[in-house]
């Protein structure tokens, strides 16, 4: 477990409710979807059979503009099951405006997120807040296990072992992605929700927010969330283009925190390869692969940086002026 100072020293722990078996604090579990139904039933046969009692969360999907049946698959688990909600956010295509449309309705004293396609184990949410409640964690951050369902091509290979370095994002950058984050109801309260502005990087800005705020922030390498990995190169690169426009998009909307957005677009570094020592400290297992596959990942890397730059630079000029 890592962790942050804390201002935790005068605040208020949440409360929790009276539920018929014990007093815990009541949860609510948010899940943004866009076009994936099949992801979505996945994530909702994981989270409709917790350990954590049935009284004390609730799980809120939120349809982000779908095109096609994922708005009824979510409908048919409400239907099934009181705990889960179905809510709309049709003004913006983002999924930050999607959670941010959740947490305003969200009753619980803890906000957990996770994406759909993702699942997690049956006591996921109740390790969670129970490592909140113990550890006196504010913003908390789980270890996401990538997979590769059925046969493993090279892309979903190399999306493997780059992984999620979740650890490092905590640690060293001050924020977790959105997919693994749980928080305090009373942390929203004090720095706001997620900039809904933002369709990349909004989880970076929300997590600074959080740090420079003082609460405390921690990872959990026990608690595992199970995320597929993206199994083509289209799916690579789409991922690694919105990554670039989100790096944009927090020097175009907050300036005088991260800097103008001419500085990052005619920066040279963001276009140059990558040294072969820094994509073999990208990689797990980097020693283990055979030459041939590190040569592809070698020029994949580069493939990916160039995209991400594209990102960015599309970001700007879309917005100039």
């Amino acid at each position: 477990m890592t962790e942050q100072i804390s201002k935790r020293d005068g605040a208020a722990t949440a409360a929790g409710r009276t539920t018929a078996t014990e007093t815990v604090p009541y949860a609510s579990v948010i899940v943004p979807v866009y076009n994936d139904p099949e992801g979505l039933r996945a994530t909702l046969d994981t989270l409709v059979d917790q350990t954590y009692p049935d009284d004390s969360y609730e799980v809120l999907v939120v349809d982000n503009r779908s095109t096609d049946e994922t708005r009824a698959v979510a409908g048919r688990y409400a239907d099934a099951d009181e705990r889960v909600t179905v809510l709309d956010e049709r003004r913006r295509q983002s999924s930050y405006a999607a959670r941010t449309r959740a947490l305003h309705c969200a009753t619980g004293d803890v906000f957990a997120f996770i994406d759909a396609d993702m699942t997690v184990d049956p006591d996921w949410l109740e390790r969670v807040v129970e490592t909140m409640e113990e550890d006196d964690i504010d913003y908390l951050a789980c270890n996401v296990q990538l997979y590769s369902p059925g046969e493993e091509s090279l892309a979903a290979k190399f999306n493997r072992l780059s992984g999620f370095p979740i650890e490092d994002y905590v640690s060293d950058f001050h924020y977790a992605p959105t997919c693994c984050l749980a928080v305090r109801r009373e942390v929203v309260e004090d720095v706001g929700p997620f900039d809904v502005r933002f369709t990349s990087s909004g989880d970076r800005e929300f997590g600074h927010r959080v740090y420079e705020a003082g609460w405390t922030l921690g990872y959990a390498e026990d608690i595992h969330m199970y995320h597929p990995t993206r199994t083509t190169l289209s799916a690579l690169v789409k991922k690694s283009i919105r990554i670039g426009r989100g790096k944009n998009q927090l020097r175009r909307i907050y300036p005088e925190r991260y800097g103008s957005s001419a500085r990052l677009v005619f920066n040279p570094a963001i276009y140059v390869p990558a040294t072969p020592g820094q994509v073999r400290g990208a990689l797990r297992d980097w020693d283990r692969l055979p030459a041939s596959e590190k040569l592809l990942f070698y020029l994949l890397t580069y493939v990916l940086k160039i995209t991400n730059a594209y990102g960015t630079v599309r970001d700007a000029v879309e917005h100039r002026g």
